[in-house]
């Protein structure tokens, strides 16, 4: 992720969406005074960036692997990337199958990019509780036990980026069977600093900035306890 900043305003931690020579893409929600601010920005306008920060996905750990990615909403920002390398290159994985679902379709991004990750993937598509051609109706959650784990011979990995709740689709993942020390997860928190200054987003002895944001599901604090049990407080660190 990197720091998008606005003098006299503040920063807010952005993942970037898609990069190339000389640019990058960042997908924004304005929800707050730095992104509200960004919204009435014109072609031409400045903004700072600080970063890039943080750990991403292990994409190469992923190689020759059966590779499952979960997504809600804007959380397919966060994975786009990876999933444009994955469909330039169909020889990274042994196979690819996507779940992303919308709130509603006034929601869905990057409609483009949907369509033809078709072509290369196995999808399923859904909206939480709207009707629409092609599309299934239920939370991403519905849908996991679709996926044929029995088949991949543990030789898989399952990537999931649910913004909030992370901890509930992580615990329906290993209800189906899905072994966690296969799952890779990204939280999502307040940072501020992203350098692991300000104590912001620490959770014990893990700080979100440095450690993460993305994070194996057997890393203890984020989403279960050292005793094995889910963490229900982690709905609210957001």
């Amino acid at each position: 992720f990197m720091q998008l900043s606005i003098p006299m305003i503040g920063e807010a931690p952005i993942s970037v969406s898609a990069q190339g020579d000389g640019w990058l893409e960042f997908t924004i929600r304005s929800v707050g005074k730095v992104t509200n601010v960004i919204f009435e920005k014109e072609p031409g306008d400045t903004l700072f960036l600080r970063g890039p920060y943080g750990k991403g996905w292990p994409v190469e750990q992923f190689r020759d692997k059966h590779l499952v990615v979960i997504t809600g909403g804007t959380g397919l920002a966060p994975v786009r990337s990876m999933l444009n390398m994955l469909a330039a290159d169909p020889g990274f994985a042994k196979s690819v199958h996507l779940i992303s679902g919308f709130k509603n379709e006034d929601g869905i991004v990057f409609h483009s990019e949907l369509e033809a990750w078709k072509e290369k993937f196995s999808t399923i598509y859904a909206l939480d509780n709207d009707a629409k051609e092609g599309w299934r109706t239920g939370l991403v959650t519905t849908f996991v036990k679709e996926i044929p784990f029995d088949s991949f011979d543990g030789d898989y990995a399952v990537v999931v980026w649910v913004p909030l709740h992370d901890e509930v689709h992580g615990l329906e993942l290993m209800n189906n069977g899905v072994d966690a020390e296969k799952v890779w997860m990204s939280f999502e928190r307040k940072m501020s600093c992203a350098v692991g200054k300000c104590g912001h987003c620490r959770i014990d002895e893990v700080y979100v900035c440095l450690d993460g944001p993305v994070f194996p599901y057997t890393v203890p604090g984020i989403w279960w306890t050292e005793e094995g049990v889910e963490n229900d407080e982690s709905r609210y660190r957001h």
